[in-house]
């Protein structure tokens, strides 16, 4: 006998979070999220994402023992703004019994039916730069911090309960002895010139703050047109900014500006901090915060995690700038294995971009997706 239990108290939420270190104990492969981070993440008080969202989560009880998880999610931008009737779910783990995850999910449908939506979608998380798919390929690497692991059984599930693939999603990887800069080295000069660009260096996180706005500006821009895609609202920013800003190494965060100190390219790319997550193991202290500095300045793996050009310089070549910038800094540092997190397989505009460096999927991801 299954029972869904909707979390209600702070002890409740804990539970929920720490669900995963469970029916992953003995996995080489997932990392742990910090405990702390990711109660903030849930808290209707600190994440402004609930102005434009509202989520209930629910555990999975068999035998008094907790057996699965769901946060179902319905973020009001996409429903009312773009039209978009979707039931979004996510956070979803469950043991492999189809009992379990099938209980869980009529929550989320019963949800969803009573708000009007059409189709429910997931595993996603409330916006874009959340965590989005459950694996279908490629579970034998560590997953990075900003993505979900699961188990292979997960997607025998989602069939077996009438989901189809909505989305697919690709994980890739190249080492950087791959890079040729000759593929960039020239045109990158010549860009500049044509265009009045330059591109900026940052050394202190303080330097980049005036122009984090106008990133997440350029990143509501130029991801528009992709078929996931929800616009990070101006309170968000201010909580992303906190949330993800000071992880990242300043030197790994390139702009590119134009005569008028415009905004019209930007990435930002993270040190790997699976192992450090690993050994921290869901908590800052005492020793995790240590394991997680000494990653963010020593790792010889990087992470490519947002690159944006704005529309109207998509075809000018203005990624080789950045590239350039990149390829002299991990010169630098002794870079050896550049990743890319999840992009969507129909997004041929970014597959282009990383052509050149002859990089190997390595992972496959899909949302799955059930009319209601």
């Amino acid at each position: 006998m299954i029972t869904i239990k909707e979390i209600q108290s702070k002890k409740d939420l804990k539970q929920f979070v720490k669900f995963p270190f469970k029916i992953y104990k003995d996995s080489k492969y997932w990392v742990p999220p910090i405990i702390s981070q990711e109660l903030q993440t849930f808290d209707k008080k600190k994440n402004p994402i609930f102005k434009d969202a509202e989520a209930r989560f629910f555990l999975a009880l068999k035998n008094n023992e907790i057996v699965g998880r769901v946060a179902a999610i319905i973020n009001w931008l996409e429903v009312d703004g773009q039209n978009q009737r979707k039931m979004r779910f996510g956070w979803f783990d469950f043991i492999d019994d189809t009992e379990v995850s099938k209980a869980l999910l009529e929550k989320v449908e019963e949800i969803g039916r009573a708000n009007n939506l059409e189709y429910a979608e997931g595993p996603v998380g409330f916006s874009n730069l959340d965590k989005v798919g459950v694996i279908t390929e490629g579970f034998d690497t560590i997953a990075p911090m900003v993505t979900w692991y699961n188990h292979a059984y997960y997607v025998k599930h989602y069939e077996a309960l009438g989901y189809k693939p909505e989305k697919g999603y690709i994980e890739s990887k190249f080492p950087f002895s791959n890079v040729n800069p000759e593929t960039f080295k020239k045109a990158q000069e010549l860009i500049k010139r044509r265009y009045h660009l330059k591109a900026l260096k940052f050394s202190k996180t303080e330097h980049v703050m005036p122009y984090v706005d106008k990133m997440f500006d350029l990143f509501n821009t130029s991801y528009a047109s992709l078929s996931s895609f929800v616009k990070i609202t101006d309170i968000q920013k201010e909580y992303f900014k906190k949330k993800f800003i000071s992880f990242v190494n300043p030197e790994y965060i390139k702009f590119v500006v134009d005569k008028n100190d415009d905004l019209i390219g930007f990435a930002i790319v993270m040190p790997a901090f699976s192992e450090a997550l690993q050994k921290a193991n869901g908590k800052l202290f005492p020793f995790g915060f240590r394991h997680i500095l000494k990653a963010k300045h020593n790792s010889k793996d990087v992470i490519f995690y947002l690159i944006g050009i704005h529309p109207e310089y998509q075809n000018k070549g203005v990624h080789a700038v950045i590239f350039n910038e990149y390829y002299e800094i991990f010169t630098e540092k002794g870079i050896q294995t550049c990743y890319r997190t999840p992009e969507l397989e129909d997004n041929e505009a970014i597959q282009k971009i990383w052509k050149h460096f002859s990089p190997v999927v390595f992972r496959r991801r899909k949302t799955f997706r059930k009319n209601l």
